[in-house]
């Protein structure tokens, strides 16, 4: 494939853009369709890569031609038409980010149930017997009342018995928030570069 078609591609793919799990590219069917023909295994002239960058909308330096190859100028040994100078490129990475969805987290209420122990005091009444003997000063209230008779008395006791209650109360409001963290990360990729040397007879 031509130079120029390659560096074309990616120029595409890098604003190319993640829709779902597809890859969209910033042309429209008729766009590529009705791009410039090149051969594919040829070589393209210079004026042919023009032509190729303008229909995609790129610029083009004809001082820095993807192929190399002016029309009509020259001829190079090797057989394409030529200036009399070479062209060196090189590959230069164009490194940009995208964002991607890492995972989801999301907030879930459920009840627990666990055993509560509390000591809590009550209190009881109990009956003490008391005895007390006649005297001058209780001898009226001993003696009120028939010589022998036969008597009841009764004496009611209480006491304090634990009733549980249950309420609900709000404890604390819990939400989701984001926070950004940035991190470096190395980016290791393999670029080419062309090389010119001159052989042959050269002066010293």
């Amino acid at each position: 494939m031509p130079l120029a078609a390659i560096k074309i591609r990616r120029r595409a793919i890098a604003g190319a853009s993640e829709v779902g799990d597809d890859v969209r590219v910033p042309y429209d069917k008729e766009r590529v369709k009705g791009a410039p023909s090149a051969e594919a295994d040829g070589e393209l002239s210079q004026q042919e890569e023009a032509d190729l960058y303008r229909h995609y909308g790129f610029e083009y330096s004809e001082a820095r031609s993807d192929s190399g190859l002016p029309e009509g100028v020259g001829r190079d040994t090797s057989g394409p038409r030529t200036d009399d100078a070479m062209t060196r490129s090189e590959e230069e990475l164009r490194i940009g980010k995208a964002d991607r969805e890492r995972g989801r987290v999301r907030l879930r209420k459920y009840v627990v149930t666990e055993e509560v122990q509390q000591t809590v005091p009550v209190r009881r009444e109990e009956v003490r017997l008391e005895r007390e003997p006649v005297t001058e000063a209780n001898v009226d209230e001993a003696t009120d009342g028939p010589a022998l008779s036969e008597e009841e008395h009764e004496v009611t006791l209480h006491e304090e018995q634990v009733v549980v209650d249950k309420r609900v109360v709000p404890k604390e409001r819990v939400r989701l928030d984001k926070d950004t963290v940035v991190e470096d990360q190395t980016v290791s990729e393999e670029v080419r570069a062309e090389q010119i040397e001159a052989e042959g007879d050269l002066e010293r």
